[in-house]
């Protein structure tokens, strides 16, 4: 609001006796509130800043410490064994504060309690940070825990602090240790075993042999040097050449969508919803700059990497010709909206005010009953952002670098985030199985103009009130955007509420000024790049098969009881069901994180391994006793478990010869090997979506609050993409895709043979019928 005012602030006109101005009482008034607000965030972040700079220590250890050492004086004790005489000495002499020798005292031990203070600090983190690279508690069995654990856990709590920041334990965290190449080349070898005949794996042998004994040790000096220097050796690189230098469509390649709570509705109202769904997001935008999330912390104690959220909301990509950029700003107080082909700026703030959910409500409905019709080529406009990157880069430098289609999407690049209004219905309904791949259909890619997939995140409304996201994938991993998605949903459904109508709490002032339609002039040269686009975006939806279900016999409770993780139970049962509907193994991706570490993002677990072929040969035999195909099965889960365990502590494959492969591309060295390793294609690459990581409610109470997680697109053209939530106790959500144009895969008929391998792993352990 604050903008709009200013527009009308000053005014004034030329008469024959001089410049007569007028002033707006109301829109001064405005912008003197959005100024003092500004500057409100501006303390708020210094302050944070000072706070997170000394963690753990606080200013009130700090006053602490000079009390100790003063009331020490007092009693003729120096704990400073003779340093505060010596600073005392050292002061200048002469007037003004230094003048009398009880001053000169007390500043002497001010300096002393500072600086014992600071290296106190000092101290305790680097201790910390030497603790955090202990990993030993990983490789424990549940509930036996060792006493070395259990001493390294009482050490971690007391080095902490009982209210950190979410930045807190950022210089604590270590960094991401390189692994040693032969150890690398002994754990790749290994997960290819599987996959290759005798002849085959000789030969890999042999190029991993010569890699690691003529090239490899050149190029492991280089990344040692880089993990000195760099925060991380892994996650620039990761994001500049896996993400933001990729030329194909964002959209179904790269982005992912997430789904609503989709077992209840808490209103009907589109705008409604949106009115208590924004406000709850911007809540969180507002908790994130002053810091006041609490960092998330494995066991409760190991802290995880937050840096990630930094980028959350004020943040597009920008197209390039060779690579993008991603564009953050520090703050936006709008957001922008697309509603039947038009482009809308709506304020969040009224003032310094944000907006309550009845307000938002109003404007979002004054949106929707706005009658006027799009602009010239405005339809379509966002199907750019859906095409490919250089045709995008080069339409924008072209058409709007100037005049009012620079401001129009410049409205849009420096929005908090992305508001898709949509005219269809979409939700699940358990009685049509179908009814939830529509749906994660509509949010994968809509109708390939009607989401600008650039932003951070598009929040996308459908006409009966159910939501969805689309993500961007170059700034974060899908847990960051998955913990704002459980705080708004948490404060949508516990706290904000609806009245009987299905309208938010209190009555909207009516006074705010309406949305801001964008203006555009798009000439038709613009107009036949956007068609182009939107034709090659088309093709790549409507190539895309996604079969999403609700798994119901059984969860993770009866997973448990099996003593494996629920996790390896599902990617054994994937292979079995690969297998089954293929005939052969594959080289199989599961993301795992790696934000134990200082800015860690992901790596591969690579799932298909000689324990888990084994399992799946033994049961497509059928001439195995039940006996011994557990025993298989839980040799197989152990190794899961393992391999997932050393990716999450910096010791996987995948990433180390990625950045090998970067350096000997920097270097002109070339490595058969490397070239090799980085071109064998992931025809199974799955995912399993965090969940539970804010506790606002308790799930036992209000079972029926569950979303169904989200999804992405295929990897590979003759693959699948295989994304679960193991939602809760009792149930499963699965989203698979794959491509219609492969005759080999086909998304449906995966899911079936994914719901008869967990129905036949289960059997094996004697499952109740109850539950099969």
């Amino acid at each position: 609001m604050a903008e709009a005012h200013q527009a009308v602030a000053f005014q004034f006109t030329v008469t024959p006796d001089g410049v007569d101005f007028r002033l707006s009482r109301e829109a001064l008034k405005h912008v003197y509130l959005s100024g003092i607000n500004s500057w409100k965030k501006r303390l708020i972040r210094i302050k944070n800043g000072i706070l997170r700079g000394v963690y753990p220590g606080s200013p009130t250890s700090w006053l602490v410490v000079i009390m100790a050492t003063v009331g020490s004086s007092f009693c003729n004790v120096d704990i400073s064994l003779g340093l505060v005489s010596c600073i005392q000495r050292c002061l200048p002499q002469g007037c003004g504060p230094y003048q009398t020798p009880q001053t000169r005292a007390l500043l002497s031990m001010a300096i002393f309690s500072t600086g014992v203070w600071v290296t106190g600090i000092f101290f305790f983190r680097q201790t910390l940070k030497l603790l955090l690279c202990y990993h030993g508690w990983m490789f424990e069995m549940h509930g036996k825990t060792s006493n070395l654990t259990r001493i390294w856990a009482m050490c971690i709590r007391l080095l902490s602090s009982r209210h950190p920041m979410l930045y807190s334990f950022q210089t604590s965290l270590p960094k991401l240790p390189v692994p040693r190449v032969s150890a690398t080349i002994q754990r790749y070898l290994e997960s290819v075993r599987p996959l290759l005949d005798d002849e085959e794996y000789y030969r890999m042998e042999l190029l991993a042999k010569e890699f690691q004994d003529k090239t490899a040790p050149r190029l492991q000096k280089y990344l040692v040097l880089k993990s000195w220097w760099a925060s991380n050796y892994v996650s620039d690189w990761w994001e500049e050449y896996i993400y933001l230098r990729g030329r194909s469509p964002l959209m179904v390649n790269s982005n992912y969508y997430v789904m609503d709570l989709v077992l209840i509705k808490n209103t009907d109202v589109q705008a409604a919803r949106l009115g208590n769904i924004i406000h709850a997001m911007i809540m969180y935008r507002r908790k994130l700059d002053r810091e006041e999330i609490k960092p998330v912390m494995a066991l409760g104690i190991v802290p995880m990497c937050s840096y990630q959220m930094e980028r959350m909301f004020n943040t597009t990509r920008i197209p390039g010709n060779d690579t993008d950029v991603l564009q953050h700003l520090s703050d936006s107080r709008h957001v922008a909206v697309y509603h039947k082909g038009r482009f809308f700026k709506l304020w969040l703030y009224e003032g310094a005010r944000l907006l309550k959910p009845q307000d938002l409500e109003m404007q979002f409905q004054r949106i929707l009953d706005d009658p006027s019709p799009p602009q010239p080529g405005e339809e379509k406009l966002a199907a750019l952002t859906a095409g490919g990157r250089v045709e995008w880069a080069q339409a924008r430098q072209a058409f709007f670098s100037s005049g009012k289609n620079k401001a129009a999407l410049e409205a849009i690049e420096r929005a908090a985030f992305f508001v898709a209004l949509d005219e269809e219905s979409y939700s699940y309904d358990p009685e049509d199985e179908a009814s939830l791949s529509l749906y994660g259909k509509a949010l994968l890619h809509g109708n390939c103009y009607n989401r600008w997939f650039d932003k951070s995140f598009t929040l996308i409304s459908f006409k009966n009130g159910q939501l969805g996201l689309n993500a961007e994938h170059a700034w974060a991993d899908a847990p960051i955007i998955g913990h704002l998605w459980e705080f708004v949903l948490g404060t949508d459904s516990f706290h904000l509420g609806y009245t009987e109508t299905g309208h938010c709490l209190g009555k909207p002032n009516p006074a705010l000024a309406p949305p801001t339609r964008l203006q555009w002039d798009i000439p038709k040269q613009c107009q036949a790049v956007i068609k182009s686009s939107y034709q090659v975006a088309k093709a790549l939806a409507d190539d895309v098969e996604l079969y999403c279900f609700q798994f119901l016999p059984f969860g993770k409770g009866l997973i448990k009881k099996c003593r494996t993780s629920p996790d390896a139970f599902v990617q054994i049962a994937l292979q079995l069901a690969h297998f089954r509907d293929r005939g052969k193994f594959c080289l199989t991706y599961e993301a795992s994180m790696t934000r134990m570490f200082r800015e860690g993002r992901t790596e591969t677990v690579r799932s298909c391994t000689s324990e888990s072929t084994a399992f799946v040969q033994a049961m497509m035999e059928g001439s195995h006793t039940k006996a011994d195909l557990r025993d298989l099965f839980q040799k197989a889960a152990k190794k899961h478990q393992n391999m997932y365990r050393l990716a999450m502590t910096g010791a996987g494959i995948d990433r180390h010869l990625f950045c090998l492969y970067l350096v000997s591309k920097y270097l002109g060295v070339s490595s058969p090997f490397l070239a090799e390793v980085l071109s064998e294609p992931w025809r199974l690459s799955t995912s399993q979506i965090p969940q539970s990581q804010i506790r606002m409610f308790d799930p036992e109470q209000h079972p029926n609050h569950l979303g169904a997680g989200g999804g992405f697109g295929p990897v590979a053209d003759d693959g699948y993409g295989v994304s679960y939530m193991i939602a809760g106790e009792n149930t499963i959500f699965f989203h698979i895709s794959s491509k219609f144009s492969s005759s080999e895969t086909n998304a449906q008929r995966f899911g079936n043979h994914i719901r008869k391998a967990l129905l036949d792993i289960a059997d094996l352990f004697q499952v109740p019928k109850a539950y099969s």
